[in-house]
Protein backbone atom coordinates (compact mmCIF):
# COMPACT_ATOMS: atom_id res chain seq x y z
CA UNK A 1 0.00 0.00 0.00
CA UNK A 2 1.37 3.64 -0.43
CA UNK A 3 2.59 5.49 2.79
CA UNK A 4 0.78 8.38 2.96
CA UNK A 5 2.45 11.59 2.69
CA UNK A 6 5.55 10.45 1.42
CA UNK A 7 5.99 12.76 -0.98
CA UNK A 8 3.86 15.46 0.55
CA UNK A 9 5.06 19.30 0.08
CA UNK A 10 6.79 17.89 -3.54
CA UNK A 11 6.55 18.65 -6.90
CA UNK A 12 6.20 16.25 -9.70
CA UNK A 13 6.14 16.22 -13.71
CA UNK A 14 4.86 12.66 -14.79
CA UNK A 15 5.12 12.46 -19.31
CA UNK A 16 2.96 9.73 -21.01
CA UNK A 17 0.66 10.16 -18.15
CA UNK A 18 -2.71 9.56 -20.32
CA UNK A 19 -2.83 6.04 -19.48
CA UNK A 20 -0.19 2.82 -18.41
CA UNK A 21 2.84 2.93 -16.59
CA UNK A 22 2.41 7.45 -16.33
CA UNK A 23 -0.87 7.27 -15.13
CA UNK A 24 -0.59 4.72 -12.86
CA UNK A 25 2.93 6.57 -11.81
CA UNK A 26 1.05 9.88 -11.31
CA UNK A 27 -2.09 8.49 -9.49
CA UNK A 28 1.47 6.45 -7.08
CA UNK A 29 2.73 10.28 -6.55
CA UNK A 30 -0.35 11.83 -5.68
CA UNK A 31 -1.84 9.85 -3.48
CA UNK A 32 1.05 10.05 -1.24
CA UNK A 33 0.48 13.81 -1.49
CA UNK A 34 2.59 14.94 -4.34
CA UNK A 35 1.69 18.04 -6.41
CA UNK A 36 1.24 16.54 -10.52
CA UNK A 37 1.87 17.54 -13.68
CA UNK A 38 0.14 15.47 -16.21
CA UNK A 39 2.07 15.40 -19.51
CA UNK A 40 0.97 13.73 -22.48
CA UNK A 41 0.03 14.29 -26.20
CA UNK A 42 -3.43 12.25 -25.65
CA UNK A 43 -6.79 14.39 -24.88
CA UNK A 44 -7.58 12.24 -21.88
CA UNK A 45 -4.71 13.84 -20.29
CA UNK A 46 -6.69 16.33 -18.53
CA UNK A 47 -9.24 14.26 -17.34
CA UNK A 48 -6.86 11.89 -15.58
CA UNK A 49 -5.05 14.91 -14.30
CA UNK A 50 -8.43 16.31 -12.97
CA UNK A 51 -9.49 13.10 -10.95
CA UNK A 52 -6.44 13.00 -9.31
CA UNK A 53 -6.28 17.00 -8.81
CA UNK A 54 -3.30 17.62 -10.41
CA UNK A 55 -2.22 19.39 -13.44
CA UNK A 56 -3.18 18.46 -17.06
CA UNK A 57 -0.76 19.72 -19.81
CA UNK A 58 -1.81 18.27 -23.64
CA UNK A 59 1.72 18.87 -25.45
CA UNK A 60 3.78 16.96 -28.31
CA UNK A 61 6.68 16.21 -26.22
CA UNK A 62 8.84 15.47 -29.58
CA UNK A 63 8.36 19.20 -30.77
CA UNK A 64 11.40 21.63 -29.86
CA UNK A 65 10.77 23.76 -26.79
CA UNK A 66 8.26 21.32 -25.17
CA UNK A 67 10.48 20.68 -22.64
CA UNK A 68 11.03 24.31 -21.21
CA UNK A 69 6.89 24.58 -21.66
CA UNK A 70 6.45 21.04 -19.56
CA UNK A 71 8.82 22.54 -17.05
CA UNK A 72 7.39 26.23 -16.93
CA UNK A 73 4.10 25.14 -16.49
CA UNK A 74 5.00 22.74 -13.32
CA UNK A 75 6.75 26.05 -11.81
CA UNK A 76 4.18 28.18 -12.55
CA UNK A 77 1.45 25.94 -11.57
CA UNK A 78 3.56 25.05 -8.34
CA UNK A 79 6.24 27.03 -7.34
CA UNK A 80 9.16 24.00 -7.34
CA UNK A 81 9.85 20.91 -8.97
CA UNK A 82 11.12 18.36 -6.85
CA UNK A 83 10.63 14.70 -9.27
CA UNK A 84 11.09 14.05 -13.07
CA UNK A 85 9.28 10.76 -13.88
CA UNK A 86 10.15 10.59 -18.38
CA UNK A 87 7.59 8.26 -19.15
CA UNK A 88 6.32 8.86 -22.45
CA UNK A 89 7.51 6.59 -25.20
CA UNK A 90 6.01 4.92 -28.49
CA UNK A 91 5.90 1.49 -29.50
CA UNK A 92 5.66 -0.46 -32.59
CA UNK A 93 9.40 -1.10 -33.74
CA UNK A 94 10.78 -3.36 -36.92
CA UNK A 95 13.81 -4.95 -38.11
CA UNK A 96 16.14 -2.11 -39.22
CA UNK A 97 16.09 -3.46 -42.96
CA UNK A 98 12.38 -2.69 -42.81
CA UNK A 99 12.79 0.89 -41.11
CA UNK A 100 12.84 3.81 -42.82
CA UNK A 101 13.91 7.19 -42.29
CA UNK A 102 10.68 8.22 -40.54
CA UNK A 103 10.13 5.32 -38.45
CA UNK A 104 13.40 5.64 -37.06
CA UNK A 105 13.27 9.43 -36.70
CA UNK A 106 10.11 8.86 -34.83
CA UNK A 107 11.36 6.07 -31.98
CA UNK A 108 14.82 8.60 -31.76
CA UNK A 109 12.53 12.33 -32.01
CA UNK A 110 10.03 10.43 -29.13
CA UNK A 111 11.95 7.71 -27.37
CA UNK A 112 15.34 9.38 -26.72
CA UNK A 113 15.51 13.22 -28.12
CA UNK A 114 12.48 14.52 -26.14
CA UNK A 115 13.78 12.94 -23.13
CA UNK A 116 17.21 15.09 -23.53
CA UNK A 117 15.47 18.13 -23.72
CA UNK A 118 13.12 17.65 -20.79
CA UNK A 119 15.85 16.48 -18.87
CA UNK A 120 17.85 19.35 -19.95
CA UNK A 121 14.83 21.75 -19.26
CA UNK A 122 14.26 20.53 -15.79
CA UNK A 123 17.49 19.80 -14.15
CA UNK A 124 18.45 23.77 -13.21
CA UNK A 125 14.90 23.73 -11.37
CA UNK A 126 15.24 20.79 -9.19
CA UNK A 127 15.26 20.61 -5.96
CA UNK A 128 19.21 20.71 -4.50
CA UNK A 129 19.47 18.20 -2.48
CA UNK A 130 16.44 15.86 -2.93
CA UNK A 131 15.56 16.21 -6.59
CA UNK A 132 14.97 12.92 -9.00
CA UNK A 133 14.93 11.88 -12.35
CA UNK A 134 13.59 8.86 -12.56
CA UNK A 135 12.91 7.55 -16.47
CA UNK A 136 11.47 4.62 -18.35
CA UNK A 137 13.87 2.59 -20.24
CA UNK A 138 13.35 -1.21 -21.66
CA UNK A 139 14.74 -4.71 -21.09
CA UNK A 140 14.67 -4.47 -24.72
CA UNK A 141 17.58 -1.47 -24.29
CA UNK A 142 19.46 -3.62 -22.02
CA UNK A 143 18.90 -6.99 -23.97
CA UNK A 144 18.80 -7.50 -27.88
CA UNK A 145 15.47 -8.92 -28.70
CA UNK A 146 15.17 -9.32 -32.95
CA UNK A 147 13.17 -6.81 -34.89
CA UNK A 148 12.81 -4.19 -32.52
CA UNK A 149 16.11 -2.33 -33.25
CA UNK A 150 15.02 1.58 -33.46
CA UNK A 151 13.10 1.09 -30.17
CA UNK A 152 15.76 -0.57 -28.76
CA UNK A 153 18.46 1.97 -29.21
CA UNK A 154 16.41 4.77 -27.87
CA UNK A 155 15.81 2.86 -24.64
CA UNK A 156 19.45 1.84 -24.50
CA UNK A 157 20.50 5.33 -24.88
CA UNK A 158 17.46 6.69 -21.58
CA UNK A 159 19.92 3.88 -19.88
CA UNK A 160 22.99 5.17 -20.80
CA UNK A 161 21.32 8.87 -19.93
CA UNK A 162 20.82 7.30 -16.54
CA UNK A 163 24.36 6.76 -15.66
CA UNK A 164 26.05 9.78 -17.51
CA UNK A 165 23.71 12.40 -15.17
CA UNK A 166 23.97 10.23 -11.94
CA UNK A 167 27.77 10.66 -12.12
CA UNK A 168 27.00 14.53 -13.12
CA UNK A 169 24.03 15.30 -10.65
CA UNK A 170 24.72 13.12 -7.52
CA UNK A 171 26.83 15.30 -6.14
CA UNK A 172 24.36 18.42 -6.27
CA UNK A 173 21.96 16.05 -4.33
CA UNK A 174 19.86 15.23 -7.53
CA UNK A 175 19.53 10.97 -8.25
CA UNK A 176 18.91 9.80 -11.07
CA UNK A 177 17.80 6.30 -11.78
CA UNK A 178 15.32 4.23 -14.49
CA UNK A 179 13.35 1.19 -14.14
CA UNK A 180 13.84 -1.15 -17.70
CA UNK A 181 10.10 -2.92 -17.74
CA UNK A 182 9.12 -5.96 -19.13
CA UNK A 183 5.91 -7.23 -20.44
CA UNK A 184 3.41 -4.91 -19.32
CA UNK A 185 -0.34 -5.23 -19.37
CA UNK A 186 -0.83 -1.87 -21.02
CA UNK A 187 -2.62 -0.13 -24.57
CA UNK A 188 0.85 -0.42 -26.22
CA UNK A 189 0.76 -4.66 -25.28
CA UNK A 190 -2.22 -5.60 -25.83
CA UNK A 191 -2.18 -6.23 -29.42
CA UNK A 192 0.93 -8.38 -28.51
CA UNK A 193 -0.69 -10.32 -25.86
CA UNK A 194 -3.33 -11.95 -27.50
CA UNK A 195 -1.30 -13.05 -29.77
CA UNK A 196 -0.20 -16.77 -28.94
CA UNK A 197 3.35 -17.18 -30.55
CA UNK A 198 4.03 -13.52 -28.88
CA UNK A 199 2.91 -15.21 -25.31
CA UNK A 200 4.88 -18.33 -25.56
CA UNK A 201 8.10 -17.06 -27.31
CA UNK A 202 8.11 -13.66 -24.37
CA UNK A 203 5.32 -14.33 -21.77
CA UNK A 204 5.89 -17.63 -21.12
CA UNK A 205 9.92 -17.88 -20.50
CA UNK A 206 9.84 -14.98 -18.05
CA UNK A 207 9.89 -16.61 -14.31
CA UNK A 208 6.75 -15.16 -13.17
CA UNK A 209 4.85 -16.54 -16.21
CA UNK A 210 2.55 -13.53 -16.18
CA UNK A 211 2.92 -9.91 -17.87
CA UNK A 212 3.29 -7.16 -14.98
CA UNK A 213 0.74 -4.39 -14.35
CA UNK A 214 1.10 -0.45 -14.67
CA UNK A 215 1.04 -0.08 -10.76
CA UNK A 216 4.01 -2.87 -10.26
CA UNK A 217 6.15 -0.74 -11.93
CA UNK A 218 4.54 2.56 -10.69
CA UNK A 219 5.51 1.47 -7.37
CA UNK A 220 8.96 0.82 -8.24
CA UNK A 221 9.52 4.72 -10.02
CA UNK A 222 7.79 5.85 -6.30
CA UNK A 223 10.76 4.05 -4.55
CA UNK A 224 13.26 5.41 -6.64
CA UNK A 225 11.92 9.45 -6.20
CA UNK A 226 11.78 8.90 -2.42
CA UNK A 227 13.92 9.36 0.01
CA UNK A 228 13.65 5.21 0.82
CA UNK A 229 15.87 5.51 -2.50
CA UNK A 230 18.53 7.80 -0.96
CA UNK A 231 22.04 5.57 -1.48
CA UNK A 232 20.51 4.63 -5.04
CA UNK A 233 22.00 6.29 -8.25
CA UNK A 234 22.52 5.30 -11.71
CA UNK A 235 20.92 2.34 -11.62
CA UNK A 236 18.43 0.73 -14.38
CA UNK A 237 15.60 -1.44 -12.31
CA UNK A 238 14.47 -4.25 -14.66
CA UNK A 239 10.71 -4.63 -13.61
CA UNK A 240 10.63 -7.86 -15.59
CA UNK A 241 9.05 -10.95 -13.77
CA UNK A 242 12.55 -11.75 -13.88
CA UNK A 243 13.04 -11.92 -17.82
CA UNK A 244 16.22 -10.60 -17.65
CA UNK A 245 17.89 -13.26 -15.28
CA UNK A 246 16.09 -16.61 -16.34
CA UNK A 247 14.48 -17.47 -19.23
CA UNK A 248 12.04 -20.57 -18.87
CA UNK A 249 11.40 -22.85 -21.87
CA UNK A 250 7.79 -21.74 -23.26
CA UNK A 251 5.36 -24.57 -22.01
CA UNK A 252 4.58 -27.20 -25.47
CA UNK A 253 1.78 -25.94 -27.64
CA UNK A 254 -1.75 -27.14 -27.98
Amino acid sequence: MPEQGRFTGRAAIVTGAARGIGAATAARLAAEGAQVLLADQAPEVMAQAEALGGVGLRIDLAARGAGEVVVDTALDAFGRLDILVNNAGIGGSKPLLESDDDLIDRFIDTNLKAVLRLTRAAIPHLARPGGRIVSVSSTFGIAGYPGTTAYAVAKAGIAQMTRQLAGELAPEGILVNAVAPGVIETAMTKGHLGNDYYRRAVLEPTPLRRAGTPEEVAAVIAFLASADAAYVAGQVIAVDGGWLAARHPPREAG
